[in-house]
């Protein structure tokens, strides 16, 4: 543990020993330790049967538990027994999908909150306070840049911003109270790719954490615990799920760091629910098969829009011409496995301004869903400068890339020669 890890970690550890998160692997259904391949892991892990020995995963649609007496009740209270105490902080369902994602990420805990941004919160609240510093990367979802600048900032948390991808512009950021780097990696919605090693390494030289979040690449693709990452964390809402049903959130690292969390969602009530939950569990059974198909799809996709006469640039890792293709390689675990989030640049022809070119592209699609959520089975396509960074001031929106004419394409699981005559339809008729 960096010494980072060990100063965020006291004060989070005095008087709160009611976690009852009962984090010992060796009583799982599944020896974690006996070397599973990650698609074992993924259908396997967490589950924890009751005495009714059910065979899939229960959904505990409970609020609170009873107990064998008032002295069993002080007991899980004050963490001398592990248990269940109130479904706002433990619950059989939500510890079934936090110890799965944990070990597909190769952490030592999870905690799962309300919401992806339920759990960048939760974040801040843990690792950072008043007159701290906070170095985060310019290219962020437009949420967390409004939730940095109009709250944190707000409550004498300092932040600065560099590009993701500038090592040097992060080194010379760093201050003596940088408590947190902070980066999406691939970025929202360029598909930015940051030196997860480089940076890690900066965060421990200076005694602060490194986090990353992972949710466009997700643990199927890469592993930022494996990079030196001190925390990761997701936006289950998206490629966890799979299928744009619910809403969650996670965070993922070691346990004191997770402790940490925990008290926040404990005392906050910034908790998932027992039935998403489920939904969340069962996603991440097949969300190593998923990201297969969806980066498969995705490679054609992107070779067809970089092809196209009316597309000036496109955003996508997995083409040799983008500037981070060999570093992705390096951190990416799957061959030719780019993930499947990419923009585009379309060309504005005529009288159209940019962005009425990029809405007529978006407007001539007839399959494709026009929506802003993202990790889906279904493809979709939004207008960032409008949609998901419309409320970031245009000074900060050009900053993190979002023009005009920038389309983001979440690439699903439809047969792809559809998705491109999807697309095809709109940029033809530019």
């Amino acid at each position: 543990m960096t010494q980072a890890n060990k100063q965020h970690t006291v004060s989070a550890t005095q008087n709160n020993t009611d976690t009852n998160l009962d984090s010992n692997w060796q009583d799982d259904a599944l020896d974690l330790n006996a070397g599973f391949a990650p698609q074992t892991i993924a259908v396997r892990a967490g589950h924890h049967r009751s005495d009714e020995g059910e065979h899939n995963e229960a959904i505990f649609t409970t609020s609170s538990y009873v107990y064998k007496s008032a002295a069993d009740a002080a007991d899980h209270f004050n963490g001398s027994k592990t248990g269940n105490v109130y479904s706002r902080h433990t619950n059989p369902s939500v510890r079934t999908f936090e110890r799965r994602l944990a070990a597909l990420e190769g952490g030592e805990r999870a905690v799962a909150t309300a919401s992806g941004m339920g759990a960048i919160l939760t974040m801040c609240l843990a690792y950072l306070k008043a007159g701290d510093h906070l170095l985060a990367a310019k290219q962020l979802f437009g949420s967390s840049i409004g939730l940095f600048n109009n709250y944190f900032v707000k409550y004498g948390v300092e932040v600065t911003y560099v590009d993701c991808f500038d090592n040097d512009a992060w080194a010379e950021a760093i201050q003596d109270n940088t408590k947190v780097l902070y980066c999406e990696s691939p970025s929202n919605p360029l598909g930015q790719i940051a030196d997860l090693q480089f940076l890690s390494e900066l965060a421990h030289k200076h005694d602060a954490l490194f986090i990353v979040d992972n949710c466009f690449a997700t643990p199927a693709l890469q592993k930022p615990l494996d990079f030196g990452a001190d925390v990761v964390i997701h936006s289950a809402t998206k490629y966890i799920d799979g299928q744009g049903r619910v809403l969650g959130g996670a965070l993922v690292g070691n346990d004191e760091l997770m402790q940490q969390a925990f008290v926040v969602v404990r005392s906050g009530g910034i908790s998932m629910s027992p039935f998403n939950a489920w939904v969340f569990s069962k996603g991440l059974e097949t969300l190593n098969l998923r990201m297969q198909a969806h980066c498969q799809n995705a490679n054609k996709v992107a070779e067809f829009l970089n092809n196209h006469p009316n597309v000036s640039t496109v955003h996508f890792s997995g083409l040799d011409s983008h500037p981070a293709h060999e570093l992705v390689k390096r951190q990416h675990h799957k061959a030719d496995s780019f993930g499947a989030i990419m923009s585009f640049e379309v060309v504005a022809k005529g009288d159209k301004s940019a962005k009425q070119a990029a809405w007529h592209v978006i407007d001539s699609t007839q399959m494709v869903s026009i929506t802003n959520n993202l990790g889906d089975a279904k493809t979709t396509i939004t207008h960032p400068a409008t949609t998901t960074h419309f409320r970031l001031s245009d000074e900060d929106r050009l900053a993190a890339g979002v023009t005009d004419g920038l389309i983001r394409l979440s690439v699903g699981l439809e047969d792809v020669d559809d998705i491109i005559a999807d697309l095809q339809r709109g940029l033809d008729s530019l």
